[in-house]
């Protein structure tokens, strides 16, 4: 009988070596004004992305990742064997019309915002377990396309409160696989496993090495102006479920990295896990907060939406574990499981959020 990968009440670890072959980051205007600009492969100044409507430009924007990811990692779309993606609108549409595009058999997921994760995370299940050689992961999130349809059509101008987050409008997708899809896309792909030209050492891999998938969590928040409030929960309890079930601390990552907890969400998340004994502010950081300068840039409490995430970890937190600042990293994308019908009807919203481990690996080669 095989080793098992199942890890303590929830987490798996994966015996074979599941490696990110290719990574792309697709943004909108607002996100490439942002302090992570130089991260992203593609920023649209128009928003559009060519397309003739809002769903529409969040399924190219979805497409153009999608795409230029394989080609980073010296494939054809042919080669990939499944498709996991998911984004925040009715029925997956940006997804699947996205995917429509693309020969490649489809999954399609949800999870709100936490999305990347979930999707991330079954591919690699899919590589470790044999049934792909190669996988993607992609989501998306549109500024205008999540306004319609969760909160208010643009042209009305509403007011936003101060704990309100903005939806990034952005596409992440990650190509992950096996030994013998990296041996045959290695001599394929760009020297540079970085974006914009960033050489990275020979050798070097990065790797999904594991991680935990998490539960619904309510704590009754009915806000959905606070997504934080409304995240957070999900987030201090799969992390602290994966600090049990690997017997690890927070100071063994290098950064616990939340998906779009904002400003408000991640003192919230650090609260509940110092009540449980772990203290995180050391090696905590937020995409919310990283991709935005709310300063300069008026976004309240932060970014969040599939995109966030996403984007972020394509672009900056992949390149940070490249270039060998972080050698590991907990990646905890969050998302609120709401839906314009739930919320109106004055349901709560409860919360979910899942952790994958991503790890920098010299190969000897």
């Amino acid at each position: 009988m095989s080793e098992t990968k199942c890890v303590g009440a929830q987490s798996v670890c994966f015996r074979s070596d599941v490696y990110v072959l290719g990574r792309a980051a697709v943004v909108g205007k607002k996100e490439g004004e942002g302090p992570l600009r130089s991260f992203f492969d593609v920023i649209d100044t128009t928003d559009m992305f060519e397309g003739e409507n809002w769903n529409d430009a969040e399924s190219r924007m979805m497409q153009k990742a999608a795409t230029l990811a394989i080609k980073k990692a010296g494939l054809t779309p042919k080669q990939v064997r499944m498709l996991f993606a998911g984004d925040l609108l009715g029925q997956l549409l940006a997804s699947s019309f996205g995917a429509g595009e693309l020969p490649i058999p489809f999954l399609g997921v949800y999870g709100a915002c936490s999305t990347m994760g979930e999707s991330l995370m079954l591919a690699s299940m899919a590589v470790d377990g044999g049934f792909a050689d190669c996988a993607e992961a992609v989501t998306s999130s549109h500024f205008a396309s999540a306004e319609k349809e969760f909160r208010f059509p643009l042209a009305y101008g509403n007011q936003r409160p101060l704990a309100a987050t903005w939806t990034v409008t952005g596409s992440g997708a990650i190509v992950v696989g096996n030994r013998t899809a990296l041996e045959r896309c290695r001599t394929q792909r760009e020297e540079s496993a970085g974006t914009h030209g960033r050489i990275v050492p020979p050798g070097v891999e990065v790797v999904v090495a594991g991680g935990t998938v998490g539960k619904v969590t309510d704590y009754g928040v009915k806000d959905k102006a606070n997504m934080g409030a409304c995240m957070a929960p999900a987030a201090a309890a799969v992390v602290e479920a994966h600090l049990k079930d690997f017997g690890r601390t927070p100071e063994d990552y290098d950064k616990i990295i939340t998906g779009d907890l904002g400003a408000v969400g991640v003192k919230i998340f650090a609260d509940l896990l110092g009540q449980k004994g772990y203290r995180v502010e050391s090696v905590q950081e937020d995409c919310g907060l990283l991709i935005y300068d709310n300063e300069l840039q008026d976004t309240h409490s932060g970014g969040s939406g599939c995109g966030c995430s996403a984007s972020t970890l394509a672009g900056y937190l992949l390149d940070k574990l490249y270039e060998g600042e972080w050698n590991r990293i907990l990646f905890v994308p969050t998302g609120a499981l709401l839906s314009p019908v739930s919320a109106n009807e004055g349901s709560s919203i409860p919360g979910i959020a899942h952790a994958i481990v991503l790890e920098r690996k010299q190969e000897v080669r």
